[in-house]
């Protein structure tokens, strides 16, 4: 059992959790809420994504009708929001496409206040920076006058007053801390952001990052910040140093130095009273190749469960070891306490993009169902790489998502000569099993790249300990391909700026600049940039596109030579840096993309369904219900329920429903959470990729949710909706 991959013993850890409990003065016993409200993102820190509100009910969820809209105004070009606000004291605090904090008034929608990011406190521009997705706030309150709203935007986390929307000057720098502080100076000059709130923990606020998913990346450090101050309290190393635990699970001691990752960019949840945060963690860089970070790898891919006061480590659990398939943990886990045979365990559940869900005792890292470790494929053609002999399995729950993608299972509505190309294509691919090694000629990734479970996260009825999960069942394809490294004295502008394409663009971009997954095309990017402007996007980054600031100028010119196709440029001599390159510089390995497995007509090559929502009873592990979750038209018009790709998590409630909105069809949906049965639907104005929130204000309840659009291809949109009941007459 891989329990604990340090050399902390059980007995040890049992005395340290009993000091650690007596320590906070705090018994050791299950956090509860009244859970009405909705103050945190993913409605409280247990991230359990419910709300003990009934006034809509499955009597008469049916008779739900737009209350108000909010249009924040600033939607572009393949902008999102995937953001699930909060509410506190009748205010809606959210984030506009462009980064925007605005609070409303939550019973009307009615704008109360809007900080812009791009503005200084003199409301003057202060130009162009990068921008990263937002999908939350965080609120801090000292019980009086002091209320606060965490937010980020670009690399900066920002503290402004909850009351009017000014910057806090107080916090930090001017009322903003840069997120490549206290990551190290190699992390300075790269991509840093934060897509996922914070959490509050006494007067600490703790925060995650995402960093870039290719060599060069930052640090993926978890941080604790003072809430008034901006002063770093402590931090936690996810690639250990040194003398701490799980250092030896790197080969190269030097590791630490120079890889990235492991990053906590999928939030956190919190048991307040005994001070534990729990923090899952995504892959270490490079995403797909690892013969250059050789060992297990921890704390990539690990629920860790900290001690909230001072970053040290309670307990872990590595769900993948040694990831080379991008397996990131996508969510905060969520707190609940189990009832099995009559005995309560408080529990900790985690849903992954493979589809399972681990359960664990949240006071010791105990698997609650036994975890085996079983044999995994380990032959590679990829030279340098040593895969993990063994991978962890649950036993319990069954998993909510197939697992393999197989001839019997291929898409069956396409006519024959487009099923006969994916099944001649399947049998190119490895794609025999669940841990299938990359390779040269294509492996299946499915679940895929974005799940099984995805950053939406679930929702848990504490009454009843089932979980609801919505999961994507659509099939990538990973392709790996040798890198060319050094440059030829002969070589010009256009070669080196192909190459250059290759090595740090081509696994977002595609092949020839088509795009992959939800990453654009390139391929008129010389209609909307010039030479200037397309070396200042790569220099800064935008959204999530990293900044290249490891290039030299000259690199950035050659490659604009090639994505801008400027001939001017193009035969000139490419000058070779001066550079002493290390092996951390030289990846012998990358990806031809983020693609998915796609029939000619462009929908999934698996059969349907291609999105799904599950019920699982967490006391035996047994699922109770499954269905499909949203249509394509086209098929619907058919007869056939397919299920669409979705994005956001659903929202359970004490009046027997279950909300989401997450499909690319671009319709919100009550279900009956006892059954599965639809009970409602209505259109959005845009898809609604982002979690509801669902809340009261003066006794009358509401469903809000933010429609972003600009996944999948759909139109981006602007707005917030909110649902109520009409008003009796």
């Amino acid at each position: 059992m891989h329990l604990l991959h340090s050399s902390i013993t059980a007995s040890c850890l049992r005395l340290l959790v009993i000091g650690f409990c007596c320590y906070n003065f705090i018994a050791c016993t299950s956090h509860s809420s009244n859970y009405t409200t909705w103050q945190v993102y993913g409605g409280n820190k247990e991230n359990n994504h419910y709300v003990a509100l009934a006034q809509i009910d499955t009597s008469n969820v049916a008779s739900l009708q737009p209350a108000w809209i909010y249009h924040c105004g600033d939607a572009g070009a393949s902008t999102q929001i995937q953001v699930n606000p909060i509410i506190v004291d009748s205010i809606l605090y959210g984030v506009s496409p462009q980064l925007k904090l605005f609070a409303l008034n939550a019973a009307n929608g009615r704008q109360k206040w809007v900080f812009n990011p791009l503005l200084d406190t003199l409301g003057k521009a202060k130009g162009y920076f990068s921008m990263n997705v937002c999908r939350g706030v965080t609120y801090y309150s000292d019980g009086n006058n002091d209320q606060r709203i965490f937010y980020s935007a670009g690399s900066q986390l920002y503290c402004v007053n909850a009351t009017n929307g000014q910057l806090i000057t107080s916090f930090g720098t001017n009322g903003s801390i840069d997120l490549h502080n206290d990551l190290g100076p190699r992390s300075q000059n790269l991509y840093v952001a934060s897509t996922t709130p914070g959490i509050i923990y006494k007067n600490l606020i703790i925060i995650g990052t995402r960093v870039a998913e290719e060599m060069p990346a930052a640090s993926g450090d978890v941080r604790a910040y003072d809430v008034h101050t901006g002063q770093l309290q402590w931090v936690f190393h996810t690639i250990p140093h040194p003398g701490e635990p799980g250092f030896n699970t790197w080969h190269d001691s030097t590791a630490y130095l120079h890889v990235g990752g492991a990053n906590a960019w999928a939030g956190f949840s919190m048991d307040e009273k005994r001070g534990i945060v729990y923090v899952p963690t995504g892959s270490a860089v490079y995403d797909f190749y690892g013969g250059l970070r050789l060992g297990n790898n921890l704390f990539a891919n690990s629920l860790i469960a900290l001690n909230a006061n001072n970053g040290k480590v309670i307990w872990h659990y590595q769900t993948i070891h040694h990831d080379v398939w991008d397996r990131d943990l996508p969510t905060a886990p969520t707190l609940l306490t189990l009832n099995i045979n009559g005995k309560k365990i408080d529990a900790v559940a985690q849903t992954t993009k493979t589809g399972f869900v681990f359960l664990f005792n949240r006071l010791n890292g105990a698997p609650v169902f036994p975890i085996q470790e079983q044999p995994v494929p380990v032959n590679t053609e990829l030279k340098g790489e040593v895969l993990s002999p063994t991978q962890p399995i649950p036993t319990l729950p069954i998993p909510f998502a197939r697992q393999q993608l197989t001839f019997n299972n291929l898409n069956h509505l396409v006519p024959d000569s487009s099923y006969n190309d994916i099944a001649t294509r399947l049998s190119r691919y490895e794609h025999h099993h669940l841990f299938s090694p990359p390779s040269t000629q294509g492996t299946i990734i499915f679940p895929g790249f974005d799940g099984g479970a995805e950053w939406g996260g679930p929702a848990v009825d504490p009454k009843t300990d089932i979980l609801y999960v919505n999961a994507n069942e659509v099939p990538w394809v990973l392709t790996m391909l040798p890198v060319q490294h050094a440059a030829t004295a002969a070589e010009n502008m256009l070669q080196a700026g192909m190459r250059l394409y290759k090595t740090h663009c081509m696994s977002c971009h595609g092949t020839n600049l088509q795009g992959s997954g939800n990453y654009p095309s390139l391929q008129q990017a010389n209609q909307k940039y010039n030479e200037v402007s397309f070396e200042k996007l790569v220099t800064s980054g935008r959204r999530m596109m990293p900044a290249f600031t490891q290039l030299t100028a000259e690199e950035k010119k050659a490659l604009a030579s090639y994505v801008l196709n400027l001939k001017s440029l193009q035969a000139n001599k490419f000058i070779k840096p001066k550079q002493q390159l290390t092996k951390w510089d030289s990846i012998p390995y990358t990806s031809t993309g983020y693609n998915k497995f796609l029939t000619k007509e462009g929908y999934p090559a698996v059969a349907p369904p291609w999105g799904t929502l599950t019920a699982i009873q967490l006391n035996s592990g047994k699922i109770l219900w499954k269905d499909t979750l949203g249509d394509y038209p086209e098929w619907k018009a058919k007869g056939i329920h397919t299920g669409t790709e979705n994005y956001g998590g659903p929202v359970v409630t004490e009046g027997g429903l279950l909300f989401i909105a997450a499909t690319s069809d671009a319709k919100i949906r009550a279900f009956n959470k006892r059954t599965g049965v639809l009970l409602w639907e209505a259109d959005l104005p845009a898809c609604g990729f982002a979690t509801p929130a669902v809340y009261a204000v003066n006794g009358k309840q509401y469903v809000v949710i933010a429609c972003g659009g600009g996944k999948l291809n759909k139109p981006s949109g602007d707005s917030y909706v909110a649902f109520a009941l009409p008003d009796k007459k």
